[in-house]
């Protein structure tokens, strides 16, 4: 940006200059042009051509722009951070951009704290300066007084005020509502194209019919054992003939023999032995027929 002799510019930090001499100078060995700025406080400042955007250097704002200013100034937005070291460093560099809109920024956000708690000291001077920058301009684009300015700053400051605290009333009063979330909706499941693009036919709803009558289903037939087995009984076998035991010979020791009794006993010895063979076939014939019995017993048992 080029900047002619009698022109008014701003230099952040400093405020309001004109333009008295444009000159070309040579500096440790280096030969570049300058800009000779005389400042409100009579101060001469130099800023080289080629570092004017570097620097900040920018002219001074116009009557509508005035407007514009004062109604940032009561317009009740306050930024205001609680952190010192953030709110330091954000003011700075506001501070440092030579736009006059920062500095205005600034200046409410330091004079609206000014009024709840005691700045530090280097809050203070940057509080200070940024006043002087908005009054200083404000006065030279008017070509106003100073107090005259200064009356008008302060009671936009004060309108700021007035509309911030309101605006929290409000929102005290009448708490947001939180919207209810919505449950996530399923994605529609995929559907062929082909079928899609397919167009819809009527079909007639088919007609009603009499579901047919239960069939009869017959009741099983109840198992019936079948008949037990007839087992051949073996006939018992005719007992052995008695066979008729010898008389024993007469002892040769000279005595009599005895004739009293003496057959008697070969003759049952010989009928025991008769008798035992005609009971075993008997029990041999029953041992069969009790194993069917319990055969057809176990079968009848399954059956019911």
């Amino acid at each position: 940006m080029a900047f002619e002799i009698g022109d008014k510019v701003i230099y952040p930090n400093h405020g309001l200059g004109i333009v008295e001499r444009i000159e070309t100078k040579t500096i440790m060995g280096t030969t570049c042009g300058f800009y000779q700025l005389r400042m409100a406080n009579e101060t001469t400042v130099f800023v080289p051509v080629d570092n004017v955007d570097g620097v900040g250097l920018r002219r001074a704002i116009t009557d509508a722009e005035v407007e514009r200013l004062f109604e940032l100034l009561g317009d009740g937005q306050i930024e205001s951070h609680q952190n010192w070291k953030g709110r330091f460093k954000d003011n700075s560099d506001r501070m440092r951009t030579g736009s006059i809109y920062d500095v205005v920024e600034v200046l409410k956000s330091l004079t609206f704290l000014s009024k709840s708690k005691s700045l530090s000291f280097r809050e203070k001077r940057m509080l200070d300066r940024a006043k002087f920058l908005v009054v200083s301009e404000i006065t030279e684009v008017l070509a106003e007084k100073t107090p005259q300015v200064e009356d008008k700053v302060e009671k936009a400051l004060e309108r700021c005020f007035a509309t911030k605290a309101r605006n929290a009333a409000k929102a005290k009063a009448n708490p947001p509502v939180k919207a209810a979330v919505a449950a996530p909706v399923a994605p529609p499941a995929y559907v062929p194209a082909a079928v899609v693009a397919a167009p819809k036919v009527a079909v007639a709803p088919a007609p009603k019919v009499a579901p047919p009558p239960p069939a009869k289903v017959a009741a099983p037939a109840a198992k019936v054992a079948p008949p037990p087995a007839k087992v051949a009984v073996a006939a018992p076998k005719a007992a052995p003939k008695a066979v008729a035991a010898k008389p024993a010979p007469a002892r040769q020791n000279g005595s009599s023999a005895r004739t009293n009794g003496a057959p008697a006993r070969p003759a049952a010895a010989a009928a025991r032995p008769a008798a035992r063979p005609a009971a075993a076939p008997v029990r041999a014939a029953a041992k069969p027929a009790r194993a069917a019995a319990r055969v057809a017993a176990s079968r009848r048992a399954r059956a019911s």
